[in-house]
Parts: C-alpha cells; structure tokens; sequence
C-alpha cells in the first residue's frame, strides 16, 4: 500500500505583500484564481505512478504513522471513574460549558476494554491501590494514564498518611502530570492536549504494545497491614537483610581450670573416754500415759459432771420434741 502518491508544497507568490500587517495583493496581481493557485502549488509526482489529472485536487499525501495517530488521538475514550474532589473538576470539563466532544472525548466508558485513557482523579488509598492496578491491566493497548491533581501525582495535602499513597505512579506508569488542588477544567484540558501530543509523536514500527516478548501488565499489591509490591520483593529482602542486627559471636571456650589437690584425711585417733561418775537420782515424775492413736486424732477427752448435765437436759429436749 502507497500513500505518497501526490505532494503538494505551497510557496510564498512573488507578488504578495504585507502592508501595516494586513495582507493584500499587489496592484499588479492576477485576476484568475486558478492562476494564482498554480503560482502558489507546486507539484511532485511519483516518479512510477501517475495520478489522473482529474485527481490531482483530491489526493492527500501523509504517512501510516500521521494517519494512525491522528485517528487515535481524535477518538480517545477516557475512563469513567473518579476517586475524590478532582472528579467533579473532570465532571464540569465534560460539560457543555468546556465540551470535551471538541476533542472526539465525550464518551467516556464504563468498561476499561472499551477505554484508552484513565483519568486518575483524587487521592489514591491504599485500599484503592489494587482496584486501580487490576482495572489498569484490563485496559487494551495501547492505553495511557493521566494524574490528576496534587493526590495522584504526589500524595497532596495526605502525603505520608498511613493510608494514603504518594503518587499513583509507584504502582501504574504514568504519561501526564495536571497539578492542582484541584485543576480546573482548563488544566485538565490542556493536560489531554499533552497527552494527544504525545500520541502524534509515536511510530507505528516503534512502540511497545506491536513488539513481541514486551507486556505492560503490573502485578496487582497485595493489601495486609501495609501496602505491598511484588515488583519490590529483592528490594525489600535486601534492605531488611541489611538493617537486621548481626548475632553476636559466641564467647571463647575458657580453659578448663586444673583440678584441686584431694585434701588429706588425717588418721582418727580414738580414745576412749573415763567413766563419768553417778548422778544424783532425781526425784520421780508421773507420767500421765500417752493416748491412744485412732485413725491418726487424739482419743477423746472424758465429760465433765456439768457437761454430762447439759447433754442429758438435751437430749430429753429432743425427745420430747419428737414426742410431741
């Protein structure tokens, strides 16, 4: 397939001039214009094909590459999503009073295989991270992300929160940074401008998504008590390896001490000893005879008169009680 077919390249005529800064034609201009636009057309032609003079007014001459990015660059379909305040400034640029119909982007699609481009408006949580990312593989390419506001493109006014992160593009790449707190509808305009600049700058025969053996997918964090990458894994191995405390070196084995002398025991001399002299016999003591042991308690102690009185008074009590 050919595209050259037909070049055109305008030239300045030589009897055109500026005055005051008003354009005007000279006095001595042509008065027909299909004159004056052979003065200002000047034409090449392929040297082996020939185009029929009847066309040679409706044969435009372009690239694969122009005609593809044009075509990409004038239908980008956003994705409908929004995270936080930036999402109402995305919501009045789609409105009639900004009109993103002028630049072919007012469909804005609910499905990421249908989009091309996510707007990440708001502040990104690490709850958020995963949906983000897993949302971000589903997308076709080629695809293109844009962060919007000081939240997805740094952490904003929650910057080092414990549960915000800093900037979506530690986790997702990112083509377009729109400052702001939030950007106006004006920012983010000009921001997809970029992003269509960007677009008209890539080569059919260089980019990623047409290469074998390259693939844009991101592995999806895994959410614990912090946020985690596995992209990070060598990284956090190496610098936890490195920050844990050495063990300490074990103590040197002292040398055994040498064994104490056996003290010698002297020989024991016995002797025996003289007999001591009679004691005094000691006057005698009764001794009252010990109690009987029953079941390991002291026998019982034997009533007095009065006990025996008061027991006998309770029992007739009792059956008199009974009696009656």
């Amino acid at each position: 397939m050919v595209f050259a077919i037909h070049h055109y390249v305008r030239k300045k005529p030589q009897n055109y001039e500026l005055t005051k800064g008003t354009a005007k034609m000279a006095s001595n201009s042509t008065p027909n214009f299909q004159e004056l636009k052979q003065e200002q057309v000047k034409e090449f032609l392929h040297d082996t094909i020939v185009v029929p003079e009847e066309l040679h007014a409706n044969v435009l001459v372009t690239t694969v590459d122009k005609v593809y990015n044009w075509s990409r660059a004038s239908s980008m379909w956003p994705l409908l999503f929004g995270l936080a305040c930036c999402a109402i400034e995305m919501i009045a640029t789609a409105s009639s009073r900004f009109d993103l119909a002028r630049f072919g982007m007012e469909i804005m699609r609910p499905s990421p295989r249908q989009s091309d481009l996510m707007i990440v408006s708001g502040t990104v949580t690490k709850k958020m991270v995963p949906a983000i990312v897993r949302i971000y593989n589903q997308m076709a390419e080629p695809r293109y992300v844009l962060a919007m506001g000081a939240c997805a493109t740094g952490g904003g006014p929650f910057k080092e929160g414990y549960n915000v992160v800093s900037g979506i593009d530690k986790y997702i790449p990112v083509d377009v940074y729109v400052p702001g707190c939030p950007p106006t509808p004006e920012a983010l305009i000009y921001g997809l401008l970029k992003v269509h600049q960007k677009v008209e700058r890539q080569s059919i025969s260089k980019v990623e998504w047409y290469r074998k053996g390259t693939s844009g997918f991101v592995p999806v964090p895994i959410l614990g008590p912090d946020i985690f990458d596995p992209r990070q894994v060598a990284l956090i191995k190496q610098t936890t390896i490195k920050a844990a405390p050495k063990p300490a070196a074990a103590p040197a084995k002292a040398a055994p001490a040498p064994a104490a002398p056996k003290p010698t025991v002297a020989p024991v001399v016995v002797v025996e000893a003289p007999v001591a002299e009679a004691v005094a016999e000691a006057p005698a003591v009764e001794e009252t005879p010990a109690p009987a042991a029953t079941g390991g308690h002291a026998a019982p102690v034997p009533l007095t008169g009065k006990a025996k009185e008061r027991a006998e008074q309770a029992k007739a009590r009792l059956a008199a009680k009974r009696g009656g």
